[in-house]
């Protein structure tokens, strides 16, 4: 399989492999009814969103909603790595970005304005979003990588996770604080989780973690759109909470540090991968997130992969980069592989493209994202996690453990 790297100065995914467990190459248009482009693998199979040498994919992101600093760097980052990569030296990719400002249905409706003219979707941001398009999806052959990692999303055909799920993440998570001393058996947790596919498979590896350890969890569902965490946190207190976790967004993240700042709550607290962005760095309750925040999360930091930090920088230099840029590279190379895999066997139709997705296994990204093991129904794609902090360094945050599975995650693996 062809493997390109990221020019200018991306020399952390040179080391990217893939194990494909459909093997061959085809140089043959399999169906009459296709056409067939000469590329980098010879005569190759394609149907919709193929027109010469370009591929269009879509894109679902949230620019304006509760998670547009993570949908706007997942973007740009998309953006950035098709700029220098080709599908078998040969496709050009294009991306047709929609902003869907976390509204389910005005995901469906651009969905529904653009699934003509794409072969594949490069992101979908939210899980009720990529919940809400599960049956266009499946009845389409879309393959989709989900900047979202509920549980749920696993049963859909073609959907990749890009990493562990939430509940397997946040069990990870529990893993490093137990190790680390920051909780023990028997301890009071409070979890704060936004209703929906998100904060239900969250709260459902609290809930795991605490039968295995003896837990007491208090929970306190909100909406997406609540922002004052007050009320949540003057019942944690009352509970006597020893930590805090959160399957929410950065705004609310603020909230609830700030709300224990206030009210002397000073325990640890265990955040899902979307809950932090750099921003609040800036904020009232900065010293309170860098000093008690641990985000168990798919992909790593930029400490980890300087010479990516420096490429965002360079072209988007008015941005403030998050570990957004990390998911946008990570779910980018996969789909490159998908790609590269369907055009070696000689089918970049959707038929094709969801064949050569539900072959991979083993998919290395050269630890941008965490070892991905394939994409069964139903199943975590990975077992493992990192664990970051928040601290004062490009992407607001540093790496404390490198990927690893810990014990609980083979048991609500599904």
């Amino acid at each position: 399989m062809n493997q390109d790297t990221l020019k200018r100065g991306a020399a952390v995914l040179a080391a990217i492999t893939v194990v494909v467990a459909a093997g061959g190459c085809s140089n043959k248009a399999q169906d009459s009814g296709s056409s067939a482009a000469s590329g980098g693998a010879g005569d190759v199979q394609t149907d919709i969103g193929v027109e010469g040498t370009t591929i269009s994919l879509g894109v679902l992101t949230d620019l304006t909603g509760v998670f547009a600093a993570l949908g706007k760097d997942i973007t740009n980052a998309n953006t950035l790595y098709w700029k220098d990569n080709k599908v078998c030296n040969t496709y050009d990719v294009t991306l047709n970005v929609n902003d869907t400002g976390y509204v389910p249905q005005t995901g469906v409706q651009l969905y529904s304005g653009m699934k003509d003219s794409i072969l594949a979707m490069q992101q979908t941001i939210g899980s009720p979003i990529n919940t809400a398009l599960a049956p266009e999806y499946t009845a389409d052959k879309i393959v989709n990588f989900p900047s979202a990692w509920a549980q749920t999303l696993t049963e859909i055909p073609g959907t990749g996770v890009v990493g562990a799920t939430y509940a397997v993440e946040i069990a990870n998570g529990y893993d490093y604080m137990f190790k680390q001393g920051l909780l023990a058996d028997g301890d009071t947790v409070g979890h704060i989780y936004f209703e929906g596919e998100y904060g239900a498979n969250g709260l459902a590896g609290t809930q795991a973690v605490a039968k295995k350890r003896n837990l007491t969890v208090v929970e306190a569902q909100i909406k997406s759109t609540d922002q004052d965490m007050s009320a949540q946190i003057t019942q944690f207190k009352a509970a006597g909470v020893d930590m805090v976790a959160l399957t929410v967004a950065p705004a609310q993240l603020a909230s609830a540090a700030a709300a224990m700042q206030a009210q002397g709550l000073d325990v640890p607290i265990l955040g899902s991968n979307p809950v932090f962005a750099p921003g609040l760095l800036q904020g009232p309750a900065a010293e309170k997130i860098k000093k008690d925040l641990y985000v168990a999360s798919p992909v790593s930091a930029f400490d980890a992969h300087p010479d990516l930090l420096k490429e965002y920088q360079a072209a988007y230099p008015d941005a403030t980069p998050s570990l957004g840029v990390l998911v946008g590279i990570g779910m980018s190379e996969i789909m490159k592989q998908v790609l590269d895999s369907a055009c070696d066997n000689g089918n970049l139709t959707r038929q094709g493209v969801l064949d050569a997705f539900n072959a991979l296994t083993k998919v290395d990204t050269g630890g941008v994202v965490v070892p991905i093991r394939g994409f069964q129904a139903g199943t975590s794609p990975s077992l493992q996690s990192f664990v970051l902090q928040p601290a004062d360094v490009p992407g607001g945050a540093t790496v404390v453990a490198d990927a690893f599975e810990g014990e609980f995650a083979a048991d609500i693996a599904g």
